[in-house]
């Protein structure tokens, strides 16, 4: 099994919980909606399904020491879990040298790019208002608050990974845009809408 399908099995560790938070908060979110004479299409709910299990996947993947990422990874391969005995939380590392994590594989810089895309796009079809100031406060504020959280699980506050992560978001904005472009009606169809009486 390749590298990228076990990390994609870790992710689906953290995917599914919170797929399933997802459908039990779901009918109150809709209550909130409807209070406000709004409706949430099927295509839009698919969409929110989507983000929140991308959100679990991407949370585990951030927000958890290493180990436990890479024993996730192991597992499809029997592998032990966390066999060294480590620490769920233990002093994290700073680097705020700019460029220095760039001698690494070009993978790691490519990864830390596309893993933050579908906050960027998400949010920006799923919410009306959603500009490119926003796109970067918010992977600014979501990678900000992501490196912190990595100080007290034995990783790295990287100055890189916030301006890496923050572009991810970013793309992830203008890629939003080339499908309200190309694709209104979608693109429509993501954003809640006033409930029309019959």
């Amino acid at each position: 099994m390749s590298l990228t399908l076990r990390y994609l099995f870790a992710m689906l560790c953290g995917a599914v919980p919170a797929l399933a938070l997802f459908f039990v908060l779901r009918p109150l979110r809709l209550q909130r909606l409807n209070r406000k004479g709004l409706s949430s299409p099927f295509r839009r709910e698919t969409a929110m399904a989507l983000f929140w299990t991308y959100c679990g996947g991407a949370a585990l993947l951030g927000l958890t020491p290493r180990w436990v990422v890479r024993s996730l990874a192991g597992l499809p391969l029997g592998a032990p879990w966390n066999e060294a005995g480590l620490p769920f939380f233990s002093p994290g590392n700073v680097n705020l040298v700019p460029f220095d994590t760039f001698s690494q594989s070009t993978y790691i810089l490519i990864a830390n790019v596309v893993l933050f895309i579908p906050f960027g796009l998400f949010f920006a079809l799923l919410w009306r208002g959603f500009s490119w100031k926003r796109a970067l406060l918010t992977g600014g504020c979501i990678t900000l608050s992501i490196e912190i959280c990595q100080l007290f699980i034995g990783r790295t506050f990287d100055v890189d990974d916030l301006a890496l992560n923050t572009l991810g978001v970013f793309c992830g904005f203008l890629l939003a845009l080339a499908v309200r472009r190309l694709f209104p009606r979608l693109a429509a169809a993501l954003l809640v809408s006033p409930i029309t009486s019959s």
